[in-house]
Protein backbone atom coordinates (compact mmCIF):
# COMPACT_ATOMS: atom_id res chain seq x y z
CA UNK A 1 0.00 0.00 0.00
CA UNK A 2 2.97 2.52 0.89
CA UNK A 3 4.54 1.74 -2.43
CA UNK A 4 0.96 2.22 -4.70
CA UNK A 5 0.81 5.50 -2.64
CA UNK A 6 4.81 6.33 -3.35
CA UNK A 7 3.75 5.55 -7.21
CA UNK A 8 0.68 8.43 -7.23
CA UNK A 9 3.07 10.71 -5.46
CA UNK A 10 5.71 10.49 -7.93
CA UNK A 11 3.53 10.61 -10.78
CA UNK A 12 1.79 13.46 -9.48
CA UNK A 13 5.10 15.32 -9.21
CA UNK A 14 5.95 14.62 -12.98
CA UNK A 15 2.03 15.70 -13.79
CA UNK A 16 2.44 18.86 -12.22
CA UNK A 17 6.24 18.90 -13.52
CA UNK A 18 4.99 19.18 -17.06
CA UNK A 19 1.66 21.04 -17.01
CA UNK A 20 -1.23 18.50 -16.40
CA UNK A 21 -2.48 20.10 -13.43
CA UNK A 22 -5.51 17.70 -13.47
CA UNK A 23 -3.90 14.71 -13.70
CA UNK A 24 -1.30 16.27 -10.98
CA UNK A 25 -4.39 16.45 -8.34
CA UNK A 26 -6.19 13.46 -8.76
CA UNK A 27 -3.04 11.40 -8.75
CA UNK A 28 -1.75 13.66 -5.48
CA UNK A 29 -5.35 12.93 -4.12
CA UNK A 30 -5.24 8.73 -5.35
CA UNK A 31 -1.85 8.88 -2.94
CA UNK A 32 -2.96 10.73 -0.12
CA UNK A 33 -6.25 8.82 0.14
CA UNK A 34 -3.43 5.09 0.24
CA UNK A 35 -1.02 6.58 2.41
CA UNK A 36 -3.81 7.26 5.13
CA UNK A 37 -5.48 3.64 4.30
CA UNK A 38 -1.46 2.36 4.79
CA UNK A 39 -1.34 4.55 8.13
CA UNK A 40 -4.76 3.00 9.87
CA UNK A 41 -3.98 -0.10 8.75
CA UNK A 42 -0.36 -0.11 10.65
CA UNK A 43 -1.82 1.41 13.28
CA UNK A 44 -4.63 -1.32 14.01
CA UNK A 45 -1.61 -3.71 13.12
CA UNK A 46 0.45 -2.40 16.19
CA UNK A 47 -2.84 -2.31 18.18
CA UNK A 48 -3.74 -6.10 17.41
CA UNK A 49 -0.04 -6.79 18.30
CA UNK A 50 0.38 -5.08 21.29
CA UNK A 51 -3.53 -6.41 22.72
CA UNK A 52 -3.25 -10.07 21.43
CA UNK A 53 0.11 -10.33 23.68
CA UNK A 54 -0.33 -12.68 26.16
CA UNK A 55 1.77 -12.12 29.93
CA UNK A 56 4.90 -14.81 31.09
CA UNK A 57 3.37 -18.22 31.52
Amino acid sequence: MLGWALTFLVLSAVAGYLGFYALAGTAGLIAKVFLGVFLVLLVASAAVTVLGRKGPA
